[in-house]
């Protein structure tokens, strides 16, 4: 069977690879369970001094699997919400990560994309490179992953993005916070090289103090964020089966128009 994710050691640093290029790196049950698992076993690995997140193909993410969108617009609420708490859970563990990571972003990244690229420590975009938080245009919201973008981009940006759903380029993302630096696609590795040499100079133990020292500074806390997940997740669930995402996902699923737009 397919895995959906490839993960490979290169000496200190650990590369993690969403390999779904078929259908540009989309979210299902399996990508998450396996992309949530193998933060774990990096998380455990104390030969592991950075990591290295990207997406094979021409993408990064973009956001929910067809497929996985249909099933869980046929489901019960308390299905729903099991599953979002499922993909908090991942968003989370990425976020408290205690090993710097770098989010190589090779190509789009949309909704849930987004939350993966906000939850790294340091975002390197190809010029190429397209944001979306699109979930409005669905009747839905970007919930689970809307702590992790808040603090990227501020209150300000994100209640822009939020109820617009546009798509904005490299450079705008960079500008909003979202990602640090943009290079042309062909300097992409280089320009990750570039980060990884710095994290090579810092002590292993004090840049998880660090990093956790920023995030509680900040006022995010491992054990905060799982109530918070708790709410998005209901959230996002309620949402799902209401009336109107249920018309939102049926519409974009059947390739028509909402009622809002009729």
């Amino acid at each position: 069977m397919p895995m959906s994710v490839d993960l490979r050691r290169s000496g200190p640093v650990a590369h993690l690879t969403m390999s779904r290029p078929e259908v540009h790196n989309a979210f299902d049950d399996a990508l998450i369970a396996e992309l949530t698992a193998a933060i774990d076993e990096l998380d455990r690995d104390d030969a592991v001094r950075a990591v290295v997140l990207t997406g094979a193909g021409a993408s990064f993410s973009a956001g929910a699997d067809l497929n996985w969108m249909r099933g869980m617009a046929g489901a019960s609420e308390e299905e729903n919400r099991e599953d979002s708490l499922r993909l908090a859970r991942l968003m989370r563990r990425l976020q408290f990560l205690s090993k710097p990571t770098v989010a190589r972003v090779n190509g789009a990244a949309f909704g849930g994309g987004v939350g993966l690229v906000a939850c790294c420590d340091i975002a390197i975009a190809a010029e190429s490179a397209k944001f979306a938080l699109s979930e409005v245009k669905l009747g839905l919201v970007p919930a689970v992953i809307s702590p992790y973008v808040i603090a990227s981009i501020g209150l300000r940006q994100a209640r822009r993005l939020f109820v617009t759903g546009e798509i904005v380029d490299a450079p705008a993302a960079r500008s909003m916070g979202l990602v640090h630096e943009v290079v042309p696609a062909d300097g992409l590795d280089a320009a990750v090289d570039t980060v990884l040499g710095l994290l090579g100079k810092g002590g292993p133990v004090a840049q998880g103090e660090a990093k956790r020292l920023a995030l509680a500074m900040g006022g995010m806390t491992d054990t905060g964020m799982a109530l918070v997940d708790t709410e998005n997740a209901a959230l996002i669930a309620r949402l799902r089966v209401s009336p109107e995402g249920q018309d939102g996902l049926t519409a974009f699923l059947s390739k028509n128009r909402p009622s809002w737009l009729s």
